[in-house]
C-alpha cells in the first residue's frame, strides 16, 4: 500500500483516488453511507432551516455530492472483505440477494423516512436496531433507543444533512467487527463512524471530498 495512506486518519480526498492506492481486501470491513439521491446537498442543513426554538441552522451547498456508480462499488468490494452499505434500497441492482440491516429511527410523525436500510455481506437475514433520531429527540442508549434520552444538552450536534448517530455505528461495530479489524468509510460526512471506531479501539481510514464537511468533521473528531 502507498506510504501516503495512514491508519486512523481522515483524508480530504476523493475516495476513488484513495481506493486505487489500496491492495485487494486490505480492510476487514467497510461501513459506508454514500449519497443515495440528489437533494440534501442543496438543502445543506438538517430538517428546517430555522429550528422550532429559532436557531438558524448552518447552510452549506456542496458541489461534491455524487451518487456512486458501478466503478465505486467495484472498488469498494475489491478493497474490503465485508461491507455494510447504507441506502442499499436505492442500489438494489448491486445487491439482489444479501442480508439487510434496518435502522428504525422512531421518528413518529416526521416527514422523513421511518427507517433506513443497509446491505450487509456478513449474513443473509434481516437485523434491526431501534434508535430515535428525530430532530431534537435522540435515543437514550443502544438498549433503550426507542426512548428519548430527555436531556437535550447531551444530544449529538448535527453538522451534516444526512448525519447518523455515533451509537448506531458503535452498535454496528460491536456486532459485525472484531478487534484488530481495519475499518473503511468512504463518505465520512459528520465523522460519526470514525468517532465510533475511536471509542471502541478500531483502526480506520476515512475520506471526505467536501472541504467544508472535512473541516467540520475533523473538528468534531478532535472534540
Amino acid at each position: 500500500m502507498s506510504s501516503i495512506i495512514e491508519l486512523n486518519k481522515l483524508y480530504n480526498i476523493d475516495c476513488m483516488d484513495l481506493m486505487k492506492e489500496i491492495p485487494d481486501k486490505y480492510f476487514e470491513l467497510a461501513i459506508v453511507d454514500p449519497p443515495y439521491f440528489s437533494g440534501p446537498e442543496r438543502r445543506g442543513f438538517y430538517g428546517r432551516k430555522i429550528s422550532p426554538i429559532g436557531v438558524k441552522r448552518t447552510y452549506h451547498k456542496s458541489d461534491n455530492w455524487q451518487v456512486p456508480n458501478d466503478e465505486y462499488f467495484e472498488e469498494l468490494f475489491r478493497v474490503s472483505k465485508n461491507q455494510i452499505i447504507w441506502g442499499c434500497n436505492y442500489f438494489d441492482y448491486q445487491f439482489p440477494t444479501s442480508g439487510r440491516i434496518i435502522w428504525d429511527k422512531c421518528n413518529g410523525k416526521s416527514s422523513f423516512s421511518d427507517c433506513e436500510i443497509a446491505y450487509c455481506s456478513l449474513h443473509n437475514s434481516v437485523r434491526m436496531i431501534r434508535y430515535m433520531w428525530n430532530g431534537m429527540m435522540q435515543g437514550k442508549s443502544i438498549e433503550e433507543g426507542h426512548i428519548a434520552q430527555g436531556n437535550k444538552k447531551l444530544n449529538e450536534k448535527r453538522i451534516h444533512p444526512t448525519q447518523k448517530p455515533v451509537l448506531l455505528y458503535e452498535w454496528l461495530l460491536s456486532k459485525y467487527a472484531k478487534l484488530g479489524d481495519k475499518i473503511l468509510d468512504t463518505h465520512v460526512g459528520s465523522a460519526s463512524s470514525l468517532i465510533a471506531c475511536s471509542n471502541l479501539g478500531f483502526d480506520f481510514v476515512g475520506t471526505e471530498i467536501d472541504e467544508y464537511y472535512y473541516n467540520t468533521a475533523y473538528e468534531r473528531m478532535n472534540k
